[in-house]
């Protein structure tokens, strides 16, 4: 299977022959695979070198000008470090655009902490009208980025090496930005947990034999705070967890707000706070910080008891 950053390549190279208002910006990274589609569009597919902020305000000046610029890097350099310009440059503004990062959390730990991104979600959830997705499968990631091309609004591509086995639906679709709605992977009466993106198998390797709900989200903002009441039903209380693949908790206060008329536990796992500097492989970081199948089933039932 090829990898979600591989299939964005492939597959944001063919848009720019399609989408004649269509833009490419980088910052070095993935510039070798971009290197025939900026042979065959010079003018739209652009590499600032490595300079974030100028590649956050470059994207944004094509976007002023009715362009639909894709600005690309890790994640860490594409919301972290530039946080500035996507605030003022994309929202203060009001323009549209796509960032689609690279990286994840922890998919090249040998980088070091500079490469890891694990707050970038809980960034951005700080600013207004951000659609978020976190696709667990090239597939999703390629649907999901064809859709934002379609759109005018901003978007948040996050992509990861850790993926799932298989593909899923996306969602419904709502709006210019497309899939909102989390999907029911798996029924039950005791639970509901919600798994983020790649966070899925584990989840459900986690969760065997378990009586819970599983509901799958590839769009995390706008939060569907519908489709969690609706599987939570309308009993007299709820238990819910959320995993996600960055920062534990990004996701409680949406889901509190959701359940705020009902009785509930609301639970978030994900990356911790604490630094890990024996940066070791992906799957050592997974394990270390509770997202392997061993580690959520631990934590899920623990919670489901109390």
């Amino acid at each position: 299977m090829d990898t979600m950053r591989d299939r964005f390549i492939a597959i944001t190279s063919q848009l720019l022959a399609e989408e004649p208002r269509l833009a490419v910006v980088l910052a070095d990274i993935s510039a070798d695979g971009f290197a025939s589609a900026r042979r065959a569009h010079p003018d739209r597919v652009i590499n600032v070198g490595i300079r974030e902020q100028l590649l956050i305000g470059a994207g944004a000046g094509m976007a002023l000008t009715g362009m639909r610029p894709i600005v690309h890097t890790f994640a860490s350099f594409l919301v972290e470090r530039p946080f500035e310009q996507v605030k003022l440059d994309f929202g203060h503004q009001g323009v549209g655009g796509i960032l689609v990062s690279a990286g994840g959390s922890y998919d090249w730990p040998a980088g070091g902490f500079t490469h890891m991104a694990p707050g970038d979600v809980a960034l951005l959830d700080t600013l207004d009208g951000w659609t978020v997705h976190v696709p667990g499968h090239p597939d999703e990631a390629e649907a999901l980025l064809r859709e934002a091309v379609d759109g005018d609004d901003r978007v948040y591509v996050r992509l990861s090496l850790q993926a799932n086995r298989q593909a899923r639906p996306v969602g419904r679709s709502t709006g210019s930005t497309g899939s909102t709605g989390f999907s029911v992977v798996r029924e039950g009466r005791g639970g509901t947990v919600v798994a983020v993106g790649p966070m899925l198998d584990n989840v459900l390797a986690a969760t065997e034999g378990l009586d819970v709900n599983v509901l799958y989200a590839t769009t995390v903002r706008p939060f569907d705070g519908a489709g969690l009441r609706r599987a939570v039903g309308a009993g007299p209380g709820a238990d819910v967890v959320i995993v996600e693949p960055y920062l534990a908790g990004t996701s409680t206060a949406a889901a509190n707000e959701a359940l705020m008329e009902l009785p509930h536990r609301v639970l978030g796992l994900g990356v911790g706070r604490a630094e890990l500097r024996r940066y070791g492989q992906m799957e050592e970081h997974l394990a270390a910080h509770g997202l392997d199948a061993r580690g959520l089933r631990e934590r899920i039932t623990g919670f489901l008891r109390g």
